[in-house]
């Protein structure tokens, strides 16, 4: 004989509860009363993950795999088999020891301090770097960073901010997870250390939050970016196998460049995904802007731009998935899209797709190209969740508040 299951009794009971003291009272107010059964169902839910008999699944297959763990800062490396998408080959440091930053300092770019974190993303082994305490780390110079590197901020906060900020310039291999990177300035005209046994001169910089220059399997996650000089996060010069995904994204101008000229022929092999973002207030347009390769744009949630969401030019390929995408009250910024620097007669046979998007207040995206799915295996790296679950898939979406001993 089969038993009621744990939450449902608690759920009929809730309901029962309520159900007496709404006859014995007054008519109450609809709203509350709602409030009152989320609550209850809330509690049956905590009560039952208590017990053991519930994941604490989100649908993020990221988050899923490593979030629900309250020993996670036991098994760090972990975090490195949970990559989705065209970047989820990056291992980082997984096979290498791990590195404590002891000091946020950063007083000679040619030769850093140990405890630095320059000093730990330029050896030549493998490492998973991570924070002793929270630090605020003010760059003299950019983060040239050596490949099969982790930086994983979980446990502290850790803001790279105020100076020049990361460059994967021709390695590979790279996570960087769980770091606030924002207000990054210009660098160069100096000497810079990128290797034990090489520093060389570097002329000016951007002055991106993330600049990834001919760098492959490359996975960004969790963190939160904003007010750069340049891009949050830019990929140039032959870069491909890149994931981007789960961060929060505010407060700047041209988000996120891919590609950075329609001639460089080499971006023609770029396939980068962007999933589970939340592109936030403050926004105004390239999110991403792509050139030549193939972009996988799914599950994300847009809440704000000023000029466009998803632009392009050199006949990329877009497929843009499973995404929530809530317009501006700017009647002439509805569109999604932004096809550049080509005629209609010419963009018109490009690849760019919306498949299951959530269209809010208006928001509109002008399709392209074939219909046909075979035209998109290039940009398609993992199956797109409803887009009725952006809210819950990008609920994490930032930095994480990690404390030691607990779940995230």
């Amino acid at each position: 004989m089969a038993f009621p299951s744990f939450s449902l009794i608690f759920l009929l009971f809730c309901f029962l509860v309520l159900s007496l003291i709404a006859s014995a009272s007054p008519v109450r107010d609809p709203e509350l009363v709602a409030q009152e059964v989320q609550r209850s169902i809330a509690n049956a839910t905590r009560a039952r993950r208590k017990l053991g008999y519930l994941s604490c699944g989100t649908g993020n297959p990221i988050d899923d795999c490593w979030r629900c763990q309250p020993d996670w800062e036991q098994n760090r490396q972990r975090l490195a088999d949970c990559g989705i998408g065209f970047g989820k080959n990056a291992v980082g440091g997984r096979d290498g020891r791990i590195y404590v930053v002891t000091d946020s300092g950063d007083d000679d770019p040619v030769t850093p301090k140990p405890g630095t974190l320059r000093y730990a993303v330029i050896q030549a082994e493998p490492l998973w770097i991570i924070f002793a305490r929270d630090m605020v780390i003010q760059l003299k110079e950019e983060l040239i960073m050596n490949s099969f590197k982790t930086i994983d901020g979980r446990g502290a906060s850790v803001h790279i901010a105020g100076g020049p900020c990361i460059t994967i310039q021709y390695v590979t291999n790279i996570i960087i997870h769980g770091i606030n990177i924002h207000d990054c300035k210009q660098g160069g005209n100096a000497n810079v250390r990128s290797s034990p046994s090489h520093y060389g001169w570097r002329t000016l910089s951007d002055g991106d939050g993330v600049s990834i220059f001919g760098g492959s399997h490359v996975w960004v996650d969790h963190c939160s970016l904003s007010n750069c000089r340049d891009g949050l996060v830019d990929a140039i010069q032959g870069s491909t196998a890149i994931t981007i995904s789960n961060n929060f994204f505010t407060h700047h101008d041209k988000v996120m460049l891919l590609g950075a000229s329609d001639t460089y022929e080499e971006d023609k092999n770029m396939q980068v995904t962007i999933a589970f973002n939340h592109f936030g207030e403050g926004l105004v347009q390239r999110m991403p802007r792509c050139r030549h390769g193939y972009f996988h744009v799914v599950n994300n949630d847009y809440t704000h731009w000023e000029m466009y969401a998803i632009g392009g030019s050199a006949s990329p390929t877009i497929n843009s998935q499973g995404n929530r995408f809530l317009a501006p009250d700017d009647r002439f910024n509805k569109e999604v899209t932004k096809y550049e620097d080509a005629p209609e007669s010419e963009w018109k046979s490009w690849n760019w797709r919306s498949e299951g998007d959530l269209m809010l207040n208006g928001a509109f995206f002008t399709q392209a190209g074939a219909s046909a799915s075979s035209s998109y295996a290039r940009a398609s790296s993992l199956s797109a969740r409803p887009s009725t679950l952006v809210s819950a898939l990008t609920s994490g979406a930032g930095v994480l508040g990690c404390r030691k001993g607990s779940s995230c």
